[in-house]
């Protein structure tokens, strides 16, 4: 397989919760209304992204798998998921708050659903002020039944929030509660699921009047308590990697870029991922460069040796299994 900085075209969601920054901030090219999400690597079926630049232009994620395998997306992973591409990869925008929900661990998901799944991590792009989250209950030994009771008087005292900035990131595990709140852009890396249980949707609406579905019983089922919030604990180093998250489905490092420089991955039996979160930054494999903005993403296969970056001033989220 001829490794390169590997691009594809973003499948754009409009969402009940969705507004304007991924294209005013991002720059995704649209002419939908209320762009909730820019899925950016998908191999959700009937959602799978398609290659936009270089030699695979126009091919499938699942053609290149098909076609290359293990140099693909690397032996173990090969051992592992098959011909599934382990990953979503996104970028959210939350006008307004995004139900709170839960998602099934693997378990759970493959009884009842066949399939993986769902857990994942936040990094904070942009947020407006007093921007808040929702993470896990307000007490961890309440009753997992009182799911079944929010309302607008009650909802405050269930569930945790946290104001969030721009840098921040958390981790949120299959089973924890959550939710993105009103004003906040982020990246999303989580796995390959679409599988959410929505617990509570602020009794809000859709334009035909009817409210969205909950799935309080699976939700109640689902849910686990967790004695973190899961935020990182990290320090930015400048052309260094600093972790975000290593769990068994993903790490996440983030790496500021301010020189040139040459990294090597001859040792990761993996696919490389880049989420651009800040500045621009050129993105070298084999001769052949890429530029990444704020807003956008490139995968390397796993048979590529080392990369180079050039920037005067970027940073990247470093993904892979």
């Amino acid at each position: 397989m001829q490794a390169y900085p590997i691009k594809f075209a973003p499948i754009l969601k409009e969402k009940i919760w969705g507004g304007e920054k991924l294209s005013e901030i991002l720059n995704k090219k649209t002419d939908l209304k209320n762009v909730g999400e820019s899925w950016e690597i998908s191999g959700v079926e009937d959602n799978i992204s398609t290659v936009a630049n270089g030699l695979y232009k126009g091919k499938s994620l699942n053609d290149l798998i098909k076609l290359h395998k293990s140099e693909f997306l690397g032996k173990q992973n090969i051992d592992v998921f098959g011909e599934n591409f382990p990953l979503l990869i996104k970028f959210l925008d939350a006008k307004t708050n995004l139900s709170v929900q839960v998602h099934p661990d693997d378990e759970m998901a493959k009884a009842k659903h066949n399939s993986f799944g769902k857990t994942e991590m936040w990094y904070i792009m942009n947020s407006d002020e007093d921007a808040e989250i929702v993470l896990g209950l307000k007490d961890n030994d309440i009753d997992k039944n009182v799911l079944s009771e929010i309302n607008a008087s009650n909802v405050d005292e269930i569930f945790n929030t946290e104001k969030v900035k721009q840098g921040d990131s958390y981790f949120i595990p299959a089973g924890k509660i959550h939710a993105i709140g009103a004003g906040v852009l982020a990246a999303e890396i989580q796995q390959t699921s679409d599988i959410t249980y929505r617990v509570y949707d602020w009794d809000r609406t859709d334009a035909a009047g009817e409210q969205r579905e909950l799935h309080t019983v699976s939700a109640i089922g689902a849910t686990k308590s967790f004695p973190s919030n899961g935020k990182s604990n990290y320090q930015l180093e400048e052309n260094k990697t600093s972790n975000l998250v290593d769990c068994d489905f993903f790490t996440t490092n983030i790496f500021e870029v301010k020189a040139n420089q040459k990294r090597d991955y001859s040792y990761l039996d993996s696919f490389v991922i880049f989420m651009c979160v800040e500045g621009t930054a050129e993105v070298t494999v084999n001769n052949l460069t890429e530029v990444v903005t704020m807003g956008e993403t490139i995968l390397v296969p796993a048979n590529t040796d080392s990369v180079e970056f050039n920037s005067q001033g970027s940073k990247l989220l470093e993904v892979f299994i």
